[in-house]
């Protein structure tokens, strides 16, 4: 037992959970990809049911509590209203149910060998994190930019304030002898088109930021984007700052399956999900988020969950390479991460504060992202080979990094056919070989309320 920890107690949730982090990386010492869903449901019992289906498919998996819109953004007067109508929600509302019942929903699953994480998506997650605290679920994910710009109009200096409080308050779990833990969700900024030097970038100062405010074990996120060179370069790129800048030696990467426009047919999924697959596999990654054949029309039900769980983890087993995976050169993603986390350090000494100069001046820029706090200056674009470019840096501090900007104007029917890019190419070959159907990896069962 380290020196102040209290002795391990049991809860009305079980044995109090183990670091989320440490489980990870030693699971993925051992040979292991650790495969996770995007699971949530409102009603309690098919919450539970989804866990425990989660914990015993035929994969190395942690669980996952998806919260509702409504909790997500503060209207719980529409989560009291949709659960006494016994209307579903696309997730669990964690702020509304009484300890009690969350206990219930972890207790005799949430364990030593199957951790859990809340994944929610708020810019304003006080009462998120204060029930975390009082269920002492001390894994969840976010940040003051990546919860902020890409899902609604919180002022950018709120979600700063925001979070910083919150996670001040989560790192104090500490105290009775529990490891809080934040996923950076700055890896997949509006889910596709943004260039991967960003991604890495953002995702690198959200950790730096969480460790700056008492967070010890973090893990970074990082998004299959449209090109699998071009990722594995940025997942090598994403690791080698890790090494160089966290003060923390526990840190893990995780991969999310594509967060864009997804495959209509079961054979295009499954194919990008393998792709998704193979990158966490050979970037030496320890964590993948999967997604199901159902992300292009519904929410997935637990059936399909567990068959994307242990497709990825039948993918990876056949992929798992002999050695680490390859230490990259000063690639251009990493020579363009790095100076845009250069640039935004060099601002203040306090990340929060210097998040909010960068975004002001343009040291930072989401393209296409309609924030009013965001510059709008910075442009993207696939080119022939399926790589993310700069079509524009506005005033991103990467001249002498990034070659002239493109020539042909951005254009509506342009934007559009670069977001369903990989839709397209993953669906085409089924489309035209007539597959439409899945590979018989899951007994499809009728829909359920979740979110993906």
């Amino acid at each position: 037992m380290r020196p102040g920890a209290h002795p391990l107690r049991r809860t009305a949730e079980g044995a109090r959970p183990v670091d989320f982090g440490a489980f990870v990386r030693a699971r993925s010492r051992a040979g292991d990809l650790v495969v996770q869903p995007r699971m949530g449901f409102s009603d309690p019992g098919t919450m539970r049911a989804g866990l425990a289906a989660t914990s015993a498919a035929d994969a190395t998996t942690v669980g996952t509590i998806t919260l509702d819109s409504y909790t997500r953004v503060g209207e719980l007067a529409s989560v009291d209203e949709a659960l006494s109508t016994g209307a579903k929600l696309n997730g669990y509302p964690i702020v509304t149910y009484d300890r009690a019942v969350t206990g219930q929903v972890l207790a005799g699953i949430r364990d030593e060998t199957f951790p859990v994480q809340v994944r929610h998506g708020s810019a304003v997650p006080g009462d998120i994190f204060a029930a975390l605290r009082r269920t002492l679920i001390n894994a969840t994910e976010g940040g003051p930019v990546s919860y902020c710009l890409p899902y609604g109009r919180t002022p950018l200096d709120e979600s700063v304030r925001n979070w910083v409080r919150c996670t001040e308050d989560f790192a104090q779990l500490r105290e009775s002898g529990v490891e809080p833990h934040l996923e950076t969700f700055g890896g997949c900024m509006l889910g596709q088109l943004c260039p991967p030097s960003q991604l890495v970038a953002i995702s690198v100062l959200e950790a730096l930021f969480f460790c700056q405010h008492g967070i010890r074990s973090v893990s970074l996120s990082y998004a299959q984007q449209t090109h699998p060179g071009q990722d594995r370069e940025a997942v090598a790129a994403l690791r080698r700052l890790c090494g160089e800048l966290l003060p923390t030696p526990n840190w893990h990467v995780v991969i999310y399956a594509y967060m864009g426009v997804y495959p209509t047919t079961d054979e295009g999924a499954y194919r990008l999900l393998d792709e998704a697959t193979r990158l966490a596999v050979t970037s030496g990654s320890e964590r993948l988020i999967v997604k199901t054949v159902a992300e292009s029309r519904r929410i997935p039900t637990v059936a399909e969950n567990v068959a994307a769980l242990e497709a990825a983890a039948l993918t990876a087993r056949a992929a798992r390479p002999g050695g680490p995976a390859p230490a990259e050169s000063d690639s251009q993603t990493y020579l363009e991460a790095r100076a845009l986390v250069e640039g935004v350090l060099e601002l203040s000494p306090d990340i929060g504060h210097a998040f909010e100069l960068a975004f002001r001046q343009g040291a930072l820029d989401i393209p296409y992202c309609l924030h009013p706090d965001n510059h709008g200056r910075a442009r993207s674009y696939i080119d022939g080979d399926g790589r993310l470019r700069w079509a524009g840096i506005g005033r991103l501090p990467l001249a002498g990094l990034v070659g002239p900007a493109r020539t042909r104007e951005a254009t509506a029917s342009g934007l559009i056919a670069d977001l369903s890019y990989v839709q397209r190419a993953f669906d085409r070959p089924a489309m035209e070989s007539g597959a439409f159907r899945d590979r018989g990896r899951a007994d499809i069962a009728p829909p359920e309320s979740g979110s993906s």
